[in-house]
């Protein structure tokens, strides 16, 4: 699978892990925090790889108007990693206040999902050609499966 293809289809996973976590209710706690964990693991996961994989091969191929996108990104990234989800995390999940915070990590999310595949994933395209974006998306299934091993043995531990 190709770096985009893999990386759409984590987009379409965590799309859909936020559509379950906006219509949960107050009283679904349970299924609530479940969301949440598995948020938080394809998140991490798929930050990761975009982080170490596509985008520095992206920025190095591009020129000043990839590394404006690339920062922005990384950015939007940080955000939602060292910010937002901290946050969500420590929210009591039976509260109102948790919906709200839901509702902003969606809207985040959607618009650094949507930037990516309209704008960063279509010039990437271009500018690294089919076999890079094959080696890239065979480079981040290995990634993947190791990083998922080591967050499940984590939370295992913790």
């Amino acid at each position: 699978m190709n770096a985009i293809d893999l990386l759409k289809a984590d987009h379409e996973r965590v799309k859909g892990i936020l559509t379950q976590l906006s219509e949960s209710t107050e009283r679904g706690v349970k299924k609530r925090t479940e969301l949440l964990a598995k948020l938080e693991m394809e998140i991490t996961i798929h930050t990761r790889l975009e982080e170490e994989v596509l985008y520095p091969a992206y920025k190095k191929a591009g020129g000043k108007e990839q590394d404006v996108m690339y920062y922005e990104a990384k950015e939007e990234h940080r955000t939602v990693d060292s910010l937002v989800l901290p946050d969500l995390k420590v929210t009591d999940p039976s509260t109102p206040e948790f919906a709200g915070r839901v509702k902003v990590v969606k809207e985040l999310l959607e618009h650094h999902i949507e930037e990516e595949e309209t704008e960063m994933f279509p010039q990437a395209k271009k500018l690294l050609g089919k076999a890079t974006l094959e080696e890239l998306g065979a480079q981040m299934e290995t990634l993947k499966a190791q990083y998922k091993k080591e967050m499940s043995a984590s939370n295992l531990a913790a």
